[in-house]
C-alpha cells in the first residue's frame, strides 16, 4: 500500500482519519492524497438578480476554502508525504476518478456515526465508492462523543 486516498468533506473532524491514516502511511512508506469534492460552482446572484460572483470566481473561492481545510489536516499528518487536491462534481464519481488517476491502493472514507457496517452497509457516496473502486476501501467513523 503506497498510495492512500482520503476523501474529506469540510465537516470531517481530523481525528476521524488522522490517527489511522498516519499509522498506515508511516508503516507502509505511503503517500497520502487528501481530496475534497465540491459542488460544481454556479454564479452567485443577489436578491435583485444581479451577479455578485461569476462561476469561475465562485469556483476559485470554493477551491481556496477547501485547500485551506485540507492543509490543516496535512499539518496533523506530521512527517507523512501529503498531496492536496480539490475536484468539482459528483462526490462518488470524482473520488473514483481521483483514485484511478492517483493509482490509489487504499481509499479511506469517513462515514457518519450510526451508519456503515453497523447497519448492514454504508449508504450514499461510501456505498458507490465501495462497490466500484479498483482499490481497497476502508470505512472510518469519527470517535464517539462522550456526553458529560
Amino acid at each position: 500500500m503506497k498510495r492512500i486516498l482520503v476523501p474529506l468533506d469540510l465537516t470531517t473532524e481530523p481525528d476521524a482519519v488522522t490517527r489511522v491514516v498516519t499509522d498506515a502511511a508511516r508503516g507502509a512508506g505511503a503517500t497520502v492524497r487528501l481530496l475534497h469534492v465540491a459542488p460544481v460552482p454556479d454564479a452567485v446572484v443577489d436578491v435583485d438578480g444581479r451577479i455578485v460572483a461569476f462561476a469561475d470566481q465562485e469556483g476559485a473561492r470554493l477551491e481556496a476554502e477547501a485547500l485551506d481545510y485540507l492543509r490543516t489536516i496535512e499539518i496533523v499528518l506530521d512527517d507523512v508525504p501529503v498531496e492536496c487536491v480539490v475536484r468539482f462534481g459528483n462526490p462518488a464519481e470524482e473520488i473514483l476518478r481521483e483514485a484511478d488517476e492517483f493509482g490509489a491502493d487504499l481509499i479511506a472514507l469517513t462515514t457518519p456515526r450510526g451508519t456503515g457496517l453497523t447497519h448492514g452497509f454504508p449508504g450514499g457516496t461510501a456505498a458507490r465508492v465501495w462497490r466500484h473502486a479498483n482499490a481497497a476501501v476502508m470505512l472510518l467513523q469519527p470517535p464517539a462523543l462522550i456526553a458529560l
